[in-house]
């Protein structure tokens, strides 16, 4: 049996019409028993479009309420919606009276959130609101009798179809109804921009389908759970998963790869988005599309067949171009293809330039401008289209910051980014395998309608003041070129943009590894070409860029298919995800992965040189211990452990076990870190173990720091000087320029090579154990200190190598060539010194 409990739905726009059903027949706020007379049949509907949907309500002939007949769960519903109205109400009163600029703008939503209930549309509920999994939700039973309404059916029939065409696993999960009605309504559509948004009833449908799909089931039960819900829906938030789900399948809301990123911005740290927020979002985003066609009309002949994004002119905040340190102001559009620029002088506008954005080695940089050369400001980018072209240097001035620039830094980044996907995923230009394929001509326009709309996304959050630190982020094809597994997510994309089903028998050479080339009649068709999950073909040739080539594209493409769900079309599947969400999903996990490790790094990061210096020496701790361990060896300070140490490595090295000592310490440390893995996980090591732990600088003032960094320099300035003069003296003895010293070295290093060629490898290392271990006993010590002096002598008898320092040669005038010498002799002076 069917409940008659009554739904929300919107008050719709008089060009948005929700469908009731057919019948006719609208659920009664219902104050009395069930034994009340009938009301009569409800008036005429007036003028006024608010009143279009009135509910029918009880006939007031019989006033006569008796106490025992009034409905006790009505009364508390009323009360409660009572309560809600007051604590907006008191909410507005106590807000602050001096508001921004952005607060003082007209908010849809807030008209919205503040109507009178009686404005709301109630339909009757036809589906059965038990479900195994708990009772449906008050936004579950709206979203899904809505969207069955406009797609021409009522709620039960849509549940109905909706379970013969899916497993019961499948059916009992009510998200997934949700999802049949609301994609089923939107795969209609296949617009850039979804033409229902312009509709606030729409846009509010969309907001209770996500948080039916976020909450499906309600925890209480009857008229008490829904008026509780009713109540307390003004204040519900749409959270991260349930947005990622719904929004990216309205056209033009958001993209699959990006909208985790959108999310953050919208919500600006809160739990989730507001009704409130939500409705700003599109009512913005609408305004730039249709500030768009505004430009496009208003846009010169040069513009032709080039489709306006956004344009930089105002006179509180210009667009400096910047030319031979001189800052020229005018007027900068940019558009899917290149960037204008309109010089505007004292005798008006001057010529228009273009910087073609398509070319291979399109590149932009933010940089710094001041005048005169220097870099003071930094609020610009250079932008250049190759490597012959010339390099722009735009200044966009901004009084609040250095937000402006990276908007457009992100706009002019997407478009050259957009370009390239293009050049390294699509066809190439002129290739007529793309009539083989339907649809497959549109692929480019697809491209660049996501990158328009990406742009149109940034710049409606540029206006709500919510835009990312980074705003990259939130532009797609420039978010993807250096995310993890972004070339994944672009190979979905170029299959979502370019593929289609065959027109015709498609033959040609197709490369298949390991095979050679072979034609496509010879090979089967899953091994030469690509296909989506509604079975769109991608074909082999257009497999140009190298990530096809990867491991991880490979696994990817191999467990590709829906196994499960309703395939809608290739950007909507039912109970499953399509190509491009799956690939974005894995994206966001390791995009999440580097930005934790790359906190990690930025905490490690320390200032200062001595705290730098305390932390190198504790992170170097072991290998300190260990060196100091083995001199403790060398000198003999504990003769038996030395004695043990020199008897097992003689051992290894004359019974030919060198061989296995490198194997064997990477054992132990493989078995020592798995030791250490298991210990952390039984929780037996502390939380704080493997924490480095050092001791702040003691507090100092500025000249304190400032004579410490000169000490320090000085310090860094001697060392280098030591380096140097080593250096040269080493190329003096390479280069010759002391004969006899080169020849002693030259037979010095020909008796070392006849040693190490007639005399076995393993007495020679044993000979050399015997010299470390023996220089500082008592038999040794006098010969090694006169064998270290003859050392000396004869390393400070080599002369360095003469220095030539030429003079500084500015680029106009060029001074004649200055010598000075430095004389060897000084040089062996300073370094004794030293």
């Amino acid at each position: 049996m069917h409940s008659k409990l009554s739904v929300t739905h919107l008050n719709p726009w008089p060009s948005f019409r929700l469908i009731p059903l057919s019948h006719g027949n609208f659920c009664e706020i219902k104050c009395c028993a069930a034994n009340s007379p009938p009301p009569p049949p409800p008036p005429p509907p007036p003028s006024d479009h608010k009143s279009q949907f009135r509910l029918v309500g009880q006939s007031w002939v019989d006033k006569r309420w008796k106490l025992n007949e009034i409905d006790s769960a009505a009364v508390q519903e009323t009360l409660n919606q009572w309560l809600s109205k007051t604590q907006d109400f008191l909410s507005e009163v106590t807000s602050p009276l001096v508001k921004t600029v952005q607060d003082r703008k007209p908010n849809s939503g807030n008209i919205l959130d503040t109507k009178d209930t009686d404005d709301i549309f109630m339909a009757e509920q036809t589906i059965d609101s038990a479900t195994p999994n708990g009772n449906l939700s008050l936004a579950t039973i709206v979203s899904i009798e809505q969207f069955s309404r406009m797609n021409g059916l009522t709620g039960l029939k849509m549940q109905k179809i909706f379970k013969a065409l899916v497993p019961e696993s499948i059916y009992n999960d009510s998200r997934n109804l949700v999802e049949y009605c609301c994609f089923r309504f939107l795969s209609r559509d296949s617009s850039e921009v979804h033409p229902c948004l312009k509709e606030p009833a729409f846009r509010r449908l969309i907001f209770i389908t996500m948080l039916g799909w976020q909450k499906p089931y309600s925890k209480g039960k009857g008229h008490q759970a829904i008026a509780s819900e009713k109540a307390s829906f003004q204040r519900r938030r749409v959270r991260e998963e349930a947005f990622v789900r719904i929004a990216p399948a309205v056209s033009g809301v958001a993209d699959r790869s990006t909208a985790h990123n959108l999310f953050k911005a919208l919500a600006s740290g809160e739990q989730g988005i507001s009704f409130n927020t939500w409705s700003t979002y599109i009512d913005e985003l609408l305004k730039v599309h249709g500030g768009r066609k505004i430009y496009e009309l208003q846009g010169g002949p040069q513009h032709n067949n080039e489709r306006i994004l956004c344009l930089g002119l105002s006179r509180k905040r210009p667009v400096l171009k910047w030319e031979n340190n001189m800052a020229w102001p005018g007027k900068l559009t940019l558009t899917d293809n290149a960037l204008y620029f309109e010089r505007v002088g004292l005798a008006g506008q001057k010529g228009v330039a273009r910087l073609d954005l398509t070319r291979p080695g399109s590149r932009v940089e933010k940089t710094r401008v001041g005048p005169l050369g220097s870099d003071i400001f930094d609020s610009a980018i250079s932008v250049s289209a190759g490597a012959e072209s010339n390099t722009w240097v735009l200044e966009f001035v901004d009084l609040g910051g250095e937000m402006r620039r990276d908007v457009w830094y992100a706009f002019i980044c997407e478009v050259i980014a957009l370009h390239k996907f293009v050049r390294e995923f699509g066809p190439i230009d002129g290739d007529q395998s793309v009539y083989n394929v339907y649809g497959a001509h549109k692929g480019k326009a697809r491209a660049t309608a996501y990158a328009i709309n990406g742009i149109a996304r940034l710049q409606a959050l540029q206006f709500m003041r919510k835009v990312l630190e980074d705003p990259i982020k939130l532009v797609q094809f420039s978010y993807l070129q250096n995310a993890p597994y972004g070339d994944v997510v672009c190979q979905t994309l170029a299959v979502n943009c370019w593929g289609g089903q065959l027109v015709t028998k498609f033959s040609e050479e197709v490369f298949v590894p390991g095979q050679g080339v072979r034609t496509s009649n010879e090979v089967s068709e899953s091994q030469s070409h690509v296909f989506d999950i509604d079975g769109s073909v991608y074909l082999r040739k257009w497999m140009r860029s190298p990530s096809w080539d990867s491991s991880a594209s490979a696994a990817f493409w191999k467990n590709s298919s829906v196994r499960q769900g309703i395939v809608l079309s290739k950007n909507l599947v039912v109970a499953d995800m399509t190509l491009v969400e799956k690939a974005a999903i894995t994206c966001k996990e390791r995009y999440r992965e580097v930005e934790k490790t790359q906190a990690t790094i930025y905490a490690a990061i320390l200032e200062g040189i001595p705290s730098n210096i305390d932390l190198f020496k504790e992170l170097v701790l072991p290998l300190t211990v260990t060196a100091k361990s083995l001199d403790k060896l060398r000198r003999w300070e504990e003769p038996h452990l030395t004695a043990a140490f020199l008897a097992f490595a003689y051992a290894i090295v004359f019974r030919n076990l060198l061989s296995y000592i490198f194997p064997t310490m990477l054992m132990i440390l493989a078995a020592g870190l798995l030791l250490l893995k298991g210990l952390r996980e039984q929780g037996r090591l502390g939380r704080y173990f493997g924490k480095v732990t050092i001791r702040d600088q003691p507090p100092s003032n500025t000249i304190q720091k400032i004579i410490a960094l000169k000490e320090a320099m000085r310090e860094v300035e001697k060392y280098l000087q030591n380096l140097n003069v080593s250096l040269l003296k080493i190329r003096t003895i390479f280069v010759a320029g002391q004969p006899q010293i080169t020849t002693e070295v030259a037979l010095i290093l020909l008796m070392s090579s006849t040693i190490l060629l007639v005399v076995p490898f393993k007495y020679i290392l044993g000979f050399l154990l015997f010299d470390v271990f023996t220089r500082e006993l008592e038999f040794r010590r006098q010969m090694v200190m006169r064998f270290r002096t003859l050392l000396k002598e004869r390393w400070d008898a080599v002369p360095a190598a003469p220095v030539v320092v030429l003079p500084y040669e500015g680029e106009e005038t060029r001074a004649p060539n200055q010598t000075r010498e430095i004389d060897s002799t000084e040089t062996k002076i300073n370094s004794n010194q030293v």
